[in-house]
């Protein structure tokens, strides 16, 4: 059976993933993401009402034209989890396709939310929730089958899916960390992994996230990340000031975690800004988790504006907001605090705590800056990356490489020179650059069998 994968979006930057893989006459699409770097550049611009076009020349999502190229029908759209870069492409482009989007429960109703939002074109692809360890045939031929692996990363119902075909078995691994004890859900799936890797014809190819490939040891857990964020907020315990936290939105267990200590310190949590509204009140709404207790979550600016006003009203002391905002985004919640835009009056000794880290990425780190300095200017002291990532480093990658034993290598979610580490890392373990090894851009088409 020939198979061919076509790298069509994150092999040049980190953001906008889509690859493409043939297998035979059947076609799967694995992601279909958004580089926010590139809208965010442009102000006031509102990629609702965009054509794909326009944000194709932007380098905003994937330019999937060499799609035409692949003789075969497109069966699936599978989105591997919630994050924008894998999913906010979708409205745009999957429209394209007489497919259906296959995605965990937790991803498809985000993805149905993105759909909803869409103001330029009519998405009518059928969505289709499969949980992890489920499998589902592709096409007519019963030769390929796909499978969702359960991984662990920064946000909930994360899989890797998997196209066994009659070649070998074919792993898309964006994202993951290998987490043993998550703080939400069930732990990495190494042991399928590793019979992946062993039966049949094996592993044909992995796609690998390259994100952290050039960091020493392994990437910690999320557990260890609250055991951080119990030290900070605990140490904070007898101040009557202002407490604000901010994180990734989509961190679920994150958030949980910041809930969980800031009623330990004697205080009220409060998530404030659309994107911890949606992200939080669906995963609630799925039983993903449950806060317990009264927790406010505001979305809108009148209602947050409400609940600034009520807080500076019965004092900064009884609450912790924990708001959007820690990349530095300009409409973020915590970057209008910065400003004064908001009821909440930062004050001299006020803490902020940041339990995310800065997306490598210039125009985040630009912003994340200006951010900082505006809350220094009013006295805020900053407590920085209290966090950990939700990407492998070395020792997950060679983790992997063990479990799954690939024939064939594909590097990605990174530019060229973020990928090189993890091409070193494949050589020290006998894998060749060119051979075996495929490092390639978008917009490419590698065969792998005849």
């Amino acid at each position: 059976m020939e198979i061919e994968i076509a790298t069509l979006g994150g092999y040049e930057e980190v953001g906008r993933q889509m690859t493409a893989v043939r297998a035979g006459e059947d076609i799967v699409i694995f992601d279909m993401g958004l580089n926010l770097s590139k809208v965010l550049i442009h102000d006031n611009v509102e990629t609702e009402s965009m054509h794909s076009l326009d944000l194709i020349d932007m380098g905003a999502i994937p330019d999937d034209r060499v799609m035409s190229e692949l003789e075969g029908d497109v069966q699936a759209i599978v989105p591997t989890h919630g994050h924008l870069d894998h999913i906010a492409g979708i409205p745009k482009l999957a429209h394209r396709y007489d497919a259906p989007i296959v995605g965990s429960p937790y991803t498809i109703e985000l993805v149905k939310q993105q759909i909803a939002d869409e103001g330029k074109f009519q998405v009518d692809n059928d969505l289709v929730k499969m949980k992890a360890g489920g499998t589902m045939a592709i096409g007519d031929s019963e030769q390929v089958e796909m499978e969702f692996v359960n991984v662990t990363h920064s946000i909930i119902d994360a899989i890797n899916p998997v196209l066994h075909t009659p070649e070998g078995a074919v792993v898309y691994g964006l994202d993951k960390r290998l987490d043993h004890t998550p703080v939400i859900g069930d732990p990495i799936d190494m042991d399928r992994f590793r019979e992946i890797g062993r039966q049949d014809e094996g592993v044909l190819c992995y796609i690998e996230d390259c994100t952290n490939a050039g960091r020493k040891g392994r990437t910690p857990s999320e557990s260890y990340a609250k055991k951080h964020v119990e030290d900070t907020l605990t140490s904070m315990e007898d101040y009557s000031g202002g407490i604000v936290a901010t994180t990734f939105s989509s961190h679920i267990a994150r958030v949980k975690t910041l809930v969980e200590y800031a009623r330990e310190i004697g205080r009220q949590p409060v998530l404030l800004g659309r994107s911890m509204e949606k992200y939080s009140g669906t995963a609630e709404r799925l039983d993903f988790v449950d806060f317990q207790g009264d927790v406010g979550m505001y979305g809108h600016r009148k209602s947050v504006d409400r609940a600034f006003k009520r807080i500076m009203k019965e004092g900064k002391g009884n609450f912790l907001p924990i708001v959007t905002g820690h990349q530095g985004e300009p409409r973020a919640m915590l970057t209008r605090m910065g400003r004064g835009e908001t009821p909440y009056e930062i004050e001299n000794g006020d803490k902020v705590v940041f339990s995310a880290s800065i997306i490598p990425e210039p125009t985040n780190e630009g912003q994340r800056y200006q951010s900082e300095q505006l809350l220094r200017m009013q006295g805020a002291r900053l407590y920085d990356d209290i966090h950990v990532s939700g990407h492998l480093r070395e020792e997950g990658h060679y983790e992997m490489l063990d479990a799954l034993q690939p024939q064939h290598l594909i590097p990605a979610h990174q530019t060229l020179k973020g990928r090189s580490p993890y091409v070193d890392l494949a050589t020290s373990q006998g894998y060749k650059l060119g051979r075996d090894v495929h490092v390639t851009q978008n917009g490419s088409v590698i065969q792998l069998a005849e």
